[in-house]
């Protein structure tokens, strides 16, 4: 049992957390306790998305990356019970997962683990786009790895009527054989490594040169514009936005000084003041991006369509949690896909104007909190 001001927490079963999640509750994992969120919701500045990703889940490695200690600590006042063992996430109400109440029975929850499918609309998101997208510990390598025994179908053995799935299909076993090997040659994402790699000691001297290459960037834009050198000053002024966007992430992700406030106005002075966009609308879609990493149905920093596919799965119509519709992969997105390895550098060219509207989008239609900080 755990503990919080003196009084004994109880010990909550994976029923339990199930039939709380079922009466609608928001709760996720932390540190071995239960977080039931619902009272701040509302105040979160990631948004509360973000939150809702992980309803059910173990949120431990999020919470700490993407928190202040500080901000970790202020979570534990809203625990209100503890776990043992190893927890095995279920699939977040806003993915699809469904919830038994107590009334249902006391039987181990019907959705064992991520492993799980959902329902039939979302039977697509059982094969994640990205590792980062899901847990990457023992027993999600070991599902993997039974799905990539699997022998790939091909086309030409099946009826011509099923061709399409059957396509999807292969597709998918090539994904998974490409997750397999990635994790095989990239460094393991455990936390022990990562420390002994350095991945999270902030390097201040590269800062230094970053301050040094974009001030001389911003003095030649200068310098072209009073000479009356307008494309080489236009040139200049683009690759000082370019180098200071890497900045405005660092400060969005308070990875700076990891200090909320003073990394929050380091990034709105770089990307609102001297960028022109704002800094909390990519907050916003860039947080959840960070929680469900790559995927197609729930991460909008890869939804392009009708422009872009970065997956195969977009192939499929799906629909997207982030902005509550269909992404129909339609006429218009079968042929603008078709040459989209041409149309990306010119998209890539008109795409600032996009990032404008959507932050004028942000803050005209009421997206920006108005309970905290953000």
């Amino acid at each position: 049992m755990g503990q919080i001001n003196g009084n004994i927490l109880p010990v909550l079963s994976r029923r339990d957390v199930e039939a709380l999640i079922a009466q609608g509750r928001k709760v996720f994992i932390l540190d071995n306790f239960v977080i039931k969120a619902d009272a701040w919701i509302p105040y979160h500045p990631g948004g509360d998305k973000s939150i809702l990703h992980m309803v059910g889940r173990d949120a431990t490695d999020e919470a700490t990356v993407l928190h202040s200690i500080e901000a970790v600590q202020r979570m534990s006042r809203y625990r209100i019970g503890s776990i043992q063992g190893r927890w095995e996430n279920f699939i977040p109400p806003i993915q699809g997962g469904t919830f038994r109440a107590r009334s249902d029975g006391d039987r181990d929850a019907c959705q064992d683990a991520d492993t799980a499918l959902p329902p039939a609309s979302l039977h697509r998101s059982s094969v994640p786009e990205s590792d980062t997208s899901d847990d990457s510990g023992p027993a999600r390598r070991e599902s993997r790895t039974a799905a990539n025994t699997l022998s790939p179908p091909t086309v030409s053995s099946v009826p011509s009527a099923h061709a399409d799935g059957d396509a999807m299909a292969h597709l998918d076993f090539v994904t998974k054989q490409k997750i397999s090997l990635d994790l095989e040659t990239y460094p393991s994402l455990d936390r022990a490594n990562q420390d002994a790699m350095g991945s999270y000691d902030c390097n201040y001297m590269a800062y230094v040169v970053e301050i040094f290459r974009c001030s001389m960037l911003f003095a030649a834009m200068l310098l072209f514009l009073h000479w009356g050198l307008f494309v080489a000053s236009a040139v200049c002024m683009g690759a000082f936005w370019h180098q200071m966007s890497f900045a405005a992430h660092d400060a969005g992700h308070i990875g700076i000084t990891h200090r909320f406030h003073i990394d929050s106005v380091l990034g709105i002075f770089i990307a609102d003041f001297m960028g022109g966009l704002s800094l909390g609308w990519w907050k916003k879609s860039h947080n959840i991006h960070h929680i469900v990493t790559n995927s197609p149905e729930h991460d909008p920093d890869v939804e392009y369509l009708p422009f872009l596919a970065i997956s195969h799965r977009f192939l499929a119509s799906l629909s997207s949690t982030y902005y509550d519709r269909i992404m129909g992969y339609d006429a218009v997105a079968c042929f603008c896909v078709r040459f989209q390895k041409y149309s990306y550098y010119p998209l890539l060219a008109l795409g600032r104007f996009n990032l404008y509207r959507l932050s004028w989008e942000y803050l005209l239609t009421g997206q920006a909190p108005r309970k905290g900080p953000s």
